[in-house]
């Protein structure tokens, strides 16, 4: 089985939200950092290279492989701010549709700009990611 490459370092977030080039999806990222705090009450890490997570939690997959990985997170993309919330969209359908403009993956939500999207609604979608997980971790 192939280890998992994404992994929490030491590597600064601070210098890495400040090497993001462009000025509003910066502050977007400073805001969203700010909103993660809030709710996970954990200091932010990076993770790899280009993703800034909050907590942790451990998990085992189906097919055995297990490791640790963020409760919460985000990265700033070229084409979007991809957010990271654990556990799917299933359960959130309300949510959503009070968000705004944003597209979803499996496990991603992604803006172009966090005006896009309505704060709180956002601030909300993250705590129950972030409960879900918590929860199922247990």
């Amino acid at each position: 089985m192939s280890e998992l490459k994404t992994k929490v370092n030491t590597a600064s977030v601070e210098k890495f939200l400040n090497s993001v080039a462009a000025e509003q999806a910066r502050k977007d990222c400073y805001e969203i950092l700010k909103i993660m705090k809030q709710v996970t009450k954990e200091e932010p890490k990076m993770w790899g290279a280009s993703i800034v997570g909050f907590g942790s939690y451990h998990y085992k997959g189906a097919s055995g492989r297990e490791g640790d990985w963020m409760l919460t997170g985000f990265s700033p993309r070229k084409q979007n701010l991809t957010l990271y919330l654990m556990g799917g969209f299933e359960a959130h359908k309300d949510l959503l549709k009070k968000l705004g403009k944003y597209k979803t993956s499996v496990g991603c939500l992604y803006i172009k700009k966090l005006e896009d999207v309505d704060k709180k609604v956002l601030k909300e979608l993250v705590t129950e990611s972030v409960k879900r997980m918590k929860k199922a971790a247990k």
